[in-house]
């Protein structure tokens, strides 16, 4: 037993996996034929987001080498020392909502300058697990979905952003 434990995570997929096609055979399906029918779709899919991302990598990489991030950290600065949260990580929070892969970028540079156990590595490490790719992610899957009206979708990943930030301060602080 404490063998099937200590492996679940490398049991698990395997097991579901067996079971959609056990499911799919008992229900008299063709499961393969399915299965390619899906692949097809997916890649319909993602050839329909790809201008997206393109446009969303192409976007960020020009933010960050303008120096326009370190520029908004500098602007910022005044307001976002008065509330506690260090302007060095402005950028940050700004670029997660674009992009993971570029603000782990910032991330690397950010711990190779304060360290990862200092109060700016600490917060910078609760933040990006509390914060989401907002901008990201409604582009990819409102696009494959064809959702055209958002509602408050944006506004609401706004705020559950700047609660996730807030909330990354107050626990780096408890530390």
């Amino acid at each position: 037993m404490a063998l099937v434990l200590a492996n679940i995570s490398n049991i698990i997929i395997p097991v579901i996996i067996f079971y959609i096609i056990a499911y799919g055979i008992a229900n008299k399906s063709n499961v393969y034929e399915d299965f390619v029918k899906g692949a097809k779709e997916g890649l319909k899919t993602v050839v329909g987001i790809m201008p997206t991302l393109v446009a969303l990598m192409t976007a960020v990489g020009i933010l960050r080498a303008s120096g326009f991030l370190d520029l908004l950290g500098d602007l910022v600065r005044p307001l976002s020392e008065t509330i506690g949260f260090p302007a060095e990580l402005v950028p940050l929070a700004f670029i997660k909502m674009f992009s993971s892969s570029a603000a782990t970028g910032l991330v690397l540079d950010i711990f190779k300058n304060y360290g990862t156990d200092s109060f700016i590595g600490l917060i910078t490490s609760i933040m990006m697990s509390c914060t989401e790719t907002i901008f990201y992610t409604m582009s990819v899957y409102f696009i494959a979905a064809k959702v055209t009206k958002t509602r408050y979708t944006l506004k609401g990943a706004l705020l559950s952003t700047l609660a996730g930030i807030a909330a990354s301060v107050v626990l780096a602080g408890m530390m």
